[in-house]
């Protein structure tokens, strides 16, 4: 039986986190269209079927009741539009989170400001304590955003990327 608790949604001084909706899969869709986006990850860019579909399997949640998958659209509140998104994938006290920003926002602190806030709403949230991130060796900017979030490398690898973490007290 899937879960299918809704993630709340949280804010930042910049950025609103909006629990995610398949109805923002046409915006998001023009958000992650740039190649260069996947450079580290692999892939391509979605079309926005492909998006709306994967939007659809996210928000129904896992089929393990004992794992949160929670992801929110972000929209830069100045702006009023979405930018990126951040995710996390909670089990107890534990969560893996990951995010990415479409190019236009890039270099402008998004990123590291949605992972900071993202960890303070796990553990006010889902009292999550631990967080984990993967990150490609060569992907300075993310490993950046993930230092702002608390997390450090471990000596840890999975796919080729490494394994980041952090405990909050």
């Amino acid at each position: 039986m899937p879960t299918t608790i809704t993630p709340p949604p949280f804010t930042t001084a910049r950025l609103d986190a909006l629990s995610l909706d398949p109805a923002y899969a046409e915006e998001m869709a023009a958000v992650l269209a740039d190649p260069a986006l996947y450079v580290f990850t692999g892939g391509g860019p979605p079309d926005p079927a492909a998006l709306r579909s994967r939007y659809e399997r996210q928000c129904a949640g896992s089929p393990d009741p004992g794992e949160l998958w929670w992801n929110w659209a972000l929209r830069v509140r100045e702006e009023g539009s979405l930018a990126g998104y951040v995710q996390a994938t909670v089990r107890g006290p534990r969560a893996e989170i990951a995010w990415a920003l479409g190019t236009p926002w890039q270099g402008r602190g998004y990123a590291s400001e949605a992972a900071m806030g993202l960890a303070a709403h796990l553990a006010q949230a889902a009292d999550v304590r631990t967080l984990v991130a993967h990150i490609h060796p060569d992907h300075a900017a993310s490993e950046a955003v993930a230092a702002a979030a608390g997390l450090r490398p471990t000596g840890e690898w999975e796919d080729g990327e490494r394994r980041w973490a952090g405990t909050r007290p």
